[in-house]
């Protein structure tokens, strides 16, 4: 499975009016906390991939889920599609000490508040990043036989959110983190 997305900066009242005036139906809210590893035997720097540990609590339920994600390197120079593999933990510490063993460390943590809404078949989510600001992400989960139209339809979306696409960032907010660093 793949991840189609988009991302552009964008102040988030604005978009919160379109979105609910198109009827998107809003999700939820979280806080994630991202813990991104180096790997013992590759550079993921060079490759463009990532292995994360996300902490997410939801707002309204007050409770934290935590799983484990790899996201290969991106796959296409149009939009930020990547392959990527992703389950639940039970228990994070314990999966943070079994990366330690392993030859993991962590690299850079990264904290954001996520506003979601759904619309048209994708998640349109207001992001809040600690040290960087605020975002805009358009995502949808694809086959490989329908990015192209995945993402042609994310470019419409965005259209319709008073968005420029090619004002898009295909920098994660990782690598948005170290660069400002």
């Amino acid at each position: 499975m793949y991840e189609v997305e988009l991302k552009v900066r964008a102040a988030h009242g604005p978009v919160r009016d379109r979105l609910v005036d198109r009827g998107a139906e809003h999700v939820g809210r979280v806080t994630q906390v991202d813990t991104y590893y180096d790997a013992p035997h590759r550079d993921f720097g060079e490759t463009d991939e990532a292995l994360r540990l996300r902490r997410e609590t939801a707002h309204d339920e007050a409770t934290t889920e935590t799983r484990i994600t790899y996201k290969g390197p991106l796959v296409e120079a149009a939009s930020k599609t990547r392959e990527e593999f992703e389950t639940g933990v039970v228990d994070g510490e314990t999966m943070d000490a079994i990366l330690g063993e392993l030859g993991f460390s962590p690299a850079a943590v990264v904290e954001k508040d996520r506003d979601r809404y759904a619309l048209e078949g994708y998640t349109v989510t207001l992001d809040s990043v600690a040290d960087l600001g605020e975002f805009v992400e358009v995502e949808r989960a694809a086959e490989e036989a329908s990015l192209e139209s995945a993402r042609e339809g994310a470019y419409d979306l965005l259209r319709s959110l008073e968005l420029d696409p090619d004002a898009q960032i295909r920098t994660s907010y990782l690598g948005l983190l170290l660069d400002a660093q």
